[in-house]
Order: C-alpha cells, then sequence, then structure tokens
C-alpha cells in the first residue's frame, strides 16, 4: 500500500450518513447528553440524534468546537435541535450543571459518554498527571455524568431511558503503550454492567466498543506511535491499526453514532449491560 491509499481527513457529515428511526422516545421533548461533542464520534452522534427529532445537549470543553457541531447539524436539516454547553469533565460542578441545563430542555433519557483523549508511553514511562487526567475523562466522568443523570431518567413517567458508554476493542484486551485509555475502557464494562443493575430494567446500560475510527484522536496518535515503536507511520496504519482486522478499512464516525442511536432505541430494549462490538474481526480472529 503507499500513503496516498489512506485518506486520513474525517469525513464530512451529511443526513444521508445517519440512521434514523421510528420510535416513541425519539421526539423533541427527549433530551440527550453527549460529551465529547466537539469533534469525532461524539460530534456525529450529537448530530445523528437531533437527525433522530431528539434535543440533544453536547458537552465539550471545546466551545469553537461546539458552535460547529451546532452548524453542521443546522446543514444537515435535522428535526431535532443541538444545545452546545461548554463543560469540564473533570469538574464535578460542571457535569451537574450541564446535567441541569439539559432537563430544562425536556426529559432527560439518553446519555452518551463519549468523551475521550490518548496517550502513547510505556508503562514505566507514563506521566501520572496524565494518568490522572485521561482516567478523570474518560472514566470518572462517565460514572458522574450517570450519578447525575439517572434521577432525571427515574423521574420521567415511565423511567425509560439508557446510559451509553464509548468503550473500545482495547475494552477486550490489551495492547502495549494505552495502558491508560485500556484501564479507562476496562472500567467502563464494570459501570456499564453496575447502571445496568440499577437501572430496573427501564434504565438501561450499554457500551459501545469498535476498532480504529477516522477522528482527530486517531490520526494524532499515529505520530505518536510511530514515534515509540520506531516505525513508520504507513507501518502503524498497515500493522498496528488495521494488522489485526479482517475488514481493512477504518470505520467513519457517522457508523459509530448510528450504534448510539439504534442502542438507545425501543430496537435495542434488551440491550442492558452488554456491549455493540462492531470491530471488523479485531478480538475473535486472529493469525
Amino acid at each position: 500500500m503507499t500513503d496516498s491509499e489512506f485518506d486520513l481527513s474525517a469525513p464530512e457529515l451529511t443526513h444521508e450518513d445517519f440512521l434514523v428511526l421510528e420510535d416513541p422516545y425519539f421526539e423533541a421533548d427527549t433530551v440527550a447528553v453527549v460529551t465529547g461533542a466537539a469533534s469525532g464520534i461524539g460530534r456525529a452522534t450529537a448530530v445523528a440524534l437531533a437527525a433522530n427529532g431528539l434535543t440533544v445537549v453536547g458537552a465539550d470543553i471545546d466551545r469553537a468546537g461546539l458552535d460547529e457541531t451546532g452548524d453542521i447539524a443546522e446543514d444537515c436539516g435535522v428535526d431535532g435541535t443541538f444545545h452546545g454547553v461548554e463543560t469540564d469533565l473533570t469538574n464535578d460542578d460542571d457535569v451537574e450543571a450541564v446535567v441541569a441545563a439539559a432537563a430544562e430542555e425536556g426529559d432527560v433519557r439518553f446519555v452518551a459518554n463519549i468523551a475521550g483523549m490518548q496517550h502513547i508511553a510505556s508503562i514505566p514511562e507514563f506521566p501520572m498527571e496524565t494518568y490522572d487526567r485521561l482516567t478523570n475523562v474518560m472514566l470518572r466522568s462517565p460514572f458522574k455524568m450517570a450519578q447525575a443523570a439517572m434521577p432525571h431518567v427515574r423521574d420521567t413517567d415511565d423511567g425509560v431511558g439508557a446510559i451509553a458508554n464509548m468503550s473500545s476493542v482495547h475494552g477486550h484486551y490489551a495492547t502495549k503503550d494505552k495502558a491508560a485509555y485500556v484501564t479507562a475502557k476496562h472500567g467502563l464494562t464494570g459501570l456499564t454492567r453496575a447502571i445496568a443493575a440499577e437501572g430496573d430494567g427501564t434504565l438501561r446500560g450499554f457500551s459501545v466498543s469498535v476498532g480504529y475510527v477516522l477522528t482527530p484522536l486517531m490520526v494524532d496518535q499515529i505520530e505518536d506511535t510511530a514515534t515509540e515503536r520506531g516505525i513508520s507511520e504507513q507501518e502503524v496504519i498497515e500493522d498496528v491499526m488495521l494488522g489485526q482486522a479482517r475488514t481493512k478499512e477504518m470505520m467513519a464516525p457517522a457508523e459509530v453514532a448510528n450504534l448510539f442511536v439504534f442502542g438507545f432505541s425501543s430496537h435495542a430494549k434488551h440491550l442492558n449491560g452488554g456491549d455493540l462490538l462492531f470491530d471488523g474481526g479485531y478480538t475473535h480472529t486472529y493469525e
């Protein structure tokens, strides 16, 4: 393969990219909170849910990125609405505030914990301050978000809703130089199951696990992985990222967003405590 075979620019989002379902809860009075909504999978999920007629409150520390997500939703002609709220997910007061703001828009039924970060380093060389920030964003914040949102879901007329966590193939196995990320994703499996255990059957918990997705986070780690392993960026793509997969292409953010749409819908009412694994064969095949 040559470098030109891999286009590492994130695909533009269009209305046609999104799964749109008929669902009794997919309406303007239903509110979904989406973290990480300023870019990547979070942005795509926010727009996808708005395309399904929901009121979406996007939480992210990147105010400009949230504004761009709102512009994209408008360009896509979504039936729902998007509201961006600048939020530091490592700050408990901010998390509580964004959930409270969402509750002012309607019935909070859905939460998608998608915000993430990455750092490439071996365990002996991993900066603890980076470990703390990564796990705060990707594990502690989803716990706090669930803590703040669950009472609102229970206060709806029937208690129906779902909290979804963005996991990964790294929530199923470990690779080197991503110890904090692997730790956080494995922790999300436990959180997902705990939400399901306490949800009384109507408030569901589920996770979404995918392989490599064409997002800014993924593009940034190609160079870091190449440096850490002493290989070329092309070798990172072909051997590290796609080497284990049977489907030899990266997922688009909208494809992941559609898994959240399905998971939140009534079609997935038996998805509770489980994981939607769409990884192109990463975890169940090997050579």
